[in-house]
């Protein structure tokens, strides 16, 4: 498959600029976006070049509630929100998922085994102005190649396949993109898992440093690499503070 660096600049591609303020207020809880899955106008579907079988996506109704089917048979392709917001601002990230297998020839320390039934980014606009020369000069040409910046650096929450995955990978195909494994192997699959997560502090534990000010999020199931067949299903995404 092309590389997963490649793959983040042609996500970039489908990122939309942020001109209005999505947030609302619920008691003393600010949302900035919550996405219950009854419609899909507030993403965009991206295929990757080179991969010439697709992920589905689709609406449906799991356990009498509305979620987005996910299945993937040896084939990519991702969701991607189309706003961007401010991570200091809505640092919390919620979900709830249901998974219904892992892959067996999933590995996250190899490029062949870099796989994962469900997963959810959230990706970092890359900013000129912050970055390092070397950085500069290096998205500068990729701007040049692509006409869009490149993210500039990624968490990756996934569905890990095995249970002796770590706490945090390093992704197999760039340094740029954090995997942190939500859940791991077997056990819980087929029932649904909630989980809430501060995208700050796991940036600052995954990177070492503060992240970019302005993310956007993406939803995925692959399985190019591996050539297996995975479904989930994903209830609810907030995004808050």
């Amino acid at each position: 498959m092309t590389s997963r660096f490649q793959c983040s600049l042609q996500l970039l591609l489908v990122w939309m600029l942020l001109f209005g303020c999505m947030a609302t207020v619920h008691g003393k809880e600010s949302v900035f976006f919550e996405e219950s899955f009854t419609s899909l106008s507030r993403w965009k579907l991206f295929t990757f070049p080179g991969i010439p079988v697709s992920s589905e996506y689709r609406l449906t109704t799991e356990d009498a509630v509305p979620c987005l089917h996910m299945e993937s048979d040896g084939g990519a392709s991702a969701l991607v929100f189309d706003q961007l917001f401010n991570v200091y601002e809505y640092p919390k990230l919620q979900w709830r998922w249901k998974v219904r297998n892992v892959y067996h020839k999933g590995d996250s320390t190899t490029k062949q085994g870099d796989d994962y039934p469900a997963r959810l980014y959230v990706m970092f606009r890359y900013d000129a102005e912050t970055a390092s020369f070397a950085k500069q000069i290096q998205y500068g040409i990729a701007k040049l190649l692509y006409g869009e910046y490149p993210p500039d650096s990624s968490l990756n929450y996934i569905w890990a396949n095995r249970v002796d995955a770590r706490d945090i990978i390093t992704n197999a195909y760039t340094d740029q993109a954090k995997m942190i494994p939500v859940s791991k192997g077997e056990k819980d699959l087929g029932s649904w898992q909630t989980y809430t997560v501060d995208i700050v502090a796991d940036y600052r534990k995954a990177f070492r440093k503060e992240p970019p000010k302005e993310a956007t999020v993406a939803v995925m199931i692959d399985a190019d690499d591996t050539g297996e067949t995975a479904r989930a299903c994903i209830d609810f995404i907030r995004i808050f503070r």
